[in-house]
C-alpha cells in the first residue's frame, strides 16, 4: 500500500512538472511578427552598420576568437578558410563549403572520420562566427529587413534569413540603443522550441582594425551566459598571434 501511494505521489509530481512546463512554454513562446520589407528598414540596418564599423570589419583580413572557452578559431576572411580547434581535434576548412582536412591528436583522419570532423567544424564555424558578428550579416544574400514596433516602445529591426548557414529560415529582431548599436536581439530559430527568446549583446570591444564586436550574451530568463573571448583582428597572422600559417595544407 505504501509503495502504491508513493508511485501515485511521484506520478502526481511528474504530471505537475509537465503541466508547469507546458504553461511556461506557452508563456515564453512569442509569435513572430508579420513583416514587410521596406527601404526604411534598410536605412536602419545601414545605421547599425555604422555603429559596429562594418567598413573596418570588411577590411579585416584575419580574425581569431574563442567561443565558450572551448572552441578556438583562426579565420582568413579574404581566402575563405578557417582553422577550428576543439577537444583534441584540429580541422582546417573552406568557409564557403564543408571541405578540408581534419586531425585528431596530430594524426590526420581519413574517410568517414574525416568527413564527420569536417562537417562538425563547418557547423561550428557557421554558428560561432554568426555569434561573433551577426549584425554585419544583415544584408547577406537571402535576407529580408523590416521594421517592428516594440512593446516597450521604439522600433526594432527584423532580419530574416531564407538561405545560408546550417539553419536557413531563422529570424532575428534587433533592439538598438540610441546610437544604433545592438543591445539585444529576439530569436525565432529552428533549434529553439520557443520563439522570441531574448539575448543581450553587450561588453562591446573594438579590435585593432576598428571593428566593434560584442563579447557577452546573457539569455533572457536564466543565468546562461555566452562568452566570446580573445577576439583579435589584423592584416597578418602574426598580428593576431599566429606564427605558423595553418592554411597551407589546403593549397
Amino acid at each position: 500500500m505504501i509503495m502504491k501511494k508513493s508511485i501515485k505521489w511521484l506520478s502526481g509530481i511528474a504530471i505537475g512538472v509537465l503541466l508547469l512546463g507546458l504553461v511556461a512554454f506557452k508563456y515564453l513562446d512569442v509569435p513572430k511578427p508579420d513583416t514587410v520589407a521596406t527601404p526604411e528598414a534598410d536605412e536602419l540596418a545601414l545605421q547599425m552598420f555604422e555603429a559596429i564599423n562594418k567598413a573596418a570589419w570588411d577590411t579585416t583580413h584575419y580574425v581569431g576568437w574563442t567561443f565558450r572557452d572551448n572552441r578556438h578559431f583562426v579565420w582568413d576572411k579574404f581566402a575563405q578558410k578557417v582553422q577550428v580547434q576543439w577537444e583534441d581535434y584540429k580541422v582546417v576548412i573552406h568557409t564557403d563549403r564543408p571541405e578540408g582536412r581534419a586531425f585528431q591528436n596530430g594524426a590526420e583522419l581519413k574517410d568517414e572520420a574525416q568527413r564527420n570532423a569536417v562537417d562538425k567544424a563547418w557547423s561550428l564555424f557557421c554558428n560561432d562566427s554568426f555569434w561573433l558578428n551577426a549584425p554585419a550579416k544583415a544584408f547577406d544574400p537571402g535576407t529580408k529587413r523590416s521594421l517592428v514596433d516594440l512593446e516597450e516602445g521604439g522600433t526594432g529591426l527584423m532580419v530574416e534569413y531564407s538561405s545560408g548557414g546550417v539553419t536557413p529560415g531563422d529570424s532575428y529582431l534587433w533592439i538598438l540603443d540610441e546610437n544604433y548599436l545592438p543591445k539585444a536581439w529576439r530569436m525565432w530559430v529552428s533549434i529553439m522550441p520557443v520563439g522570441g527568446v531574448e539575448t543581450s549583446w553587450e561588453s562591446w570591444t573594438t579590435i585593432s582594425t576598428g571593428a566593434k564586436l560584442a563579447e557577452k550574451h546573457i539569455f533572457q530568463g536564466n543565468s546562461n551566459t555566452l562568452i566570446i573571448s580573445n577576439i583579435r583582428g589584423g592584416a597578418t597572422l602574426a598580428s593576431i598571434g599566429v606564427e605558423k600559417d595553418p592554411f597551407k595544407i589546403l593549397d
